[in-house]
């Protein structure tokens, strides 16, 4: 299970999920808000197991030498 998300990637999850969540406790958007739980904890783990399903990568590939 190797790193498949890269930072920028990263980032975007970690925000869109926390304010998702975030407006889930302030009672804007109801319970659906928790899926803001699945691109939080995937930014968060650097892995996307959709990702690895489809084949794609956003991190850089590392040079082997």
């Amino acid at each position: 299970m190797g790193k498949n998300v890269g930072n920028i990637d990263k980032a975007v999850r970690i925000v869109a999920g926390a304010a998702l969540i975030g407006l889930s406790l302030a009672g804007i958007i109801g319970v659906w808000g928790w899926i803001g739980v699945v691109p939080l904890v995937t930014g968060l783990m650097g892995w996307c197991p959709a990702y690895s399903l489809l084949g794609i990568k956003t991190c850089p590939v590392s040079k082997d030498k």
